[in-house]
């Protein structure tokens, strides 16, 4: 049992997908601070407020309780965020990560290209080693 467990983590896909989280953790709060720091300031310039949140809400059903939860609440400002939060991050990603390494496989893939030089055919240097042959004085 502690054999198969040992040989679970020891292979390359777990420790490789554990990377893959930690650093995805780490790219996802950098693009955090991309969107609370530069995207929604400029948000906040064009529409008066630093997300869309709160623009285009209404209420349907005030409960009548002190708590606004209870509320029945239609937000579309918060769904047009949701998406244009999920447009931000897919942009990042994009253009900070698939295409710069879109670009590394390309340089990759142009210098793995073997140049094969032309030389002699096989028929070639068989003819080679025959006409040698001939020239060579026989014992």
């Amino acid at each position: 049992m502690i054999k198969g467990f040992k040989d679970f983590i020891a292979r390359g896909n777990v420790v490789d997908l554990a990377v893959a989280v930690v650093i995805g953790a780490a790219f996802g709060a950098v693009i955090t601070s991309l969107v609370d720091n530069v995207i929604n300031p400029i948000i906040a310039a064009l529409f008066g407020k630093p997300d869309l949140s709160e623009v285009l809400v209404w209420t349907l059903n005030d409960a009548g309780t002190p708590d606004p939860a209870d509320d029945a609440v239609l937000a579309i400002g918060a769904f047009l965020t949701a998406i244009l939060n999920f447009l931000i991050i897919a942009a990042a990603i994009y253009f900070l990560v698939v295409m710069p390494l879109n670009k590394l496989a390309e340089r990759r893939k142009k210098g793995d290209e073997v140049v094969e030089e032309a030389g002699p055919t096989e028929v070639e240097v068989l003819m080679e080693i025959r006409d040698e042959l001939r020239t060579r004085p026989r014992p």
